[in-house]
Order: C-alpha cells, then structure tokens, then sequence
C-alpha cells in the first residue's frame, strides 16, 4: 500500500508527512512542500505579531497582519494538499503511451500544476509586505524568528517560481513552443517574473536585518 496517498498535512503528524515525503513518489513532493513552508512561514509570522504590542493604528495594524498569517497558514496547508493531488496527474499523465491522447493529458496535467503552483506563488507573494512591517516594527527581540520567517517564505517563493516555469515547460513534451505557452498562458507566464521579483525583494529585506540578526558576525 501507498502510505503517501493517506497523508496530507492537515491530518497527519509531522512524522507521517515528511516520511511520505520522503518517498520516491511524486506526491507529496516539492510543490506540496512549498505550500508547507509558506505555511511555517505564516505561523512564524503570527506568532511574531502576537508578541509585538503597539497602540493607536500601528496595534490595529499588528492585529490584521496576525489574524491574515493565521488564514494564510489553514489556506497554505490546503493548497500544499491540492498540490499533492497535482502532482498525481501529472506523473501519471507521462506515464501514458505516446500518442495525441498521451500528449493532451500532458497539456491537462502540466496547466493544472502551474496554476495550483501560481496560487501558492500568488500568497506567498502577498505574505512579504506583512513580514517587512514586522521586520520595521515588530518585536525587536524575535528577530530571529522574522529571518526563519523570512527563510520559509523564500523557499516558498522559489518553490513556487520553479514549479510553475518547470510545468510552463512540461507543454514543450506535448509540441509546443515557449513562444506559444507564452502566447497561450500569459497570467502564468507573468507569474514566473512577479516570484522572480519577490525573491530579490526578500532578500533585500533579509539582508537589511542581517546586522540585528548576527551582530557578532566577524564579516559585519
């Protein structure tokens, strides 16, 4: 029996997950993984919310950010899930025998991947504003926890990125060109460039706590 098929990560341990992960399965898989860390990074993000007081508009400010890390964490873990299920088709549209019905479950599979990677993109995406605020005005003492924080979202974002240029170019299996998914897929395609932006813009704000993060760094 497939003990991967049985796991997703609202209802397995830690544990379970990551030995299902561990397999030589597909599913769960990266994409799956992607959604976990960007749902670390939500409840590190939460939490360092939680410790941060402020009055006036800065608390209400803290208070929104908490409460969207806490649904951005619940969707994060949904979506990594619907990432597993994927990631079923999409190896099992590859396994099919050469031929047009092969080649369209390639275009199927490889579409469906790139859009639940693009919505995982999409959030994580979304989750950089409140960590750079917290990064500003948070909790100077968890700054440690803000540049895990930030390490997960970064994973999330370049999980995201290569998923969804990865399975952009699964379609070239099924006869197309880059220019024709460009023509075909230009939301998705315009993904790729916005996670390429916000991998350069966390590691900006990374490197701009960096001197809080490791102040006994001899290369400081």
């Amino acid at each position: 029996m497939d003990d991967s098929a049985a796991v997703t990560t609202q209802g397995s341990t830690v544990e379970d997950w990551t030995r299902a992960l561990a397999e030589s399965t597909g599913s769960p898989g990266g994409g799956a993984g992607t959604g976990l860390m960007l749902a670390v990074a939500a409840s590190l993000t939460s939490m360092v919310a939680g410790y941060s007081e402020a009055d006036g508009e800065a608390g209400g400010e803290v208070e929104r950010i908490r409460a969207r890390a806490r649904d951005l964490r619940a969707e994060a873990l949904r979506l990594a899930d619907e990432d597993a299920t994927a990631s079923q088709a999409f190896g099992a549209a590859f396994r099919l025998d050469p031929g047009p019905e092969r080649d369209e479950a390639i275009r199927a599979a490889s579409v469906e991947a790139a859009k639940a990677s693009a919505v995982l993109g999409d959030r994580a995406i979304a989750a950089v504003d409140d960590l750079a605020w917290l990064a500003g005005n948070g909790n100077r003492a968890l700054v440690a926890d803000v540049v895990v924080a930030f390490g997960a979202l970064r994973a999330a974002v370049a999980g995201a990125r290569t998923n969804v240029s990865f399975d952009l170019g699964a379609l070239r299996s099924a006869g197309s060109t880059l220019e024709d998914i460009r023509r075909q897929h230009p939301a998705l395609w315009s993904t790729v460039e916005r996670l390429t932006g916000a991998l350069e813009r966390i590691d900006g704000l990374a490197a701009g706590i960096d001197d809080r993060a490791a102040p006994t760094d001899a290369g400081g």
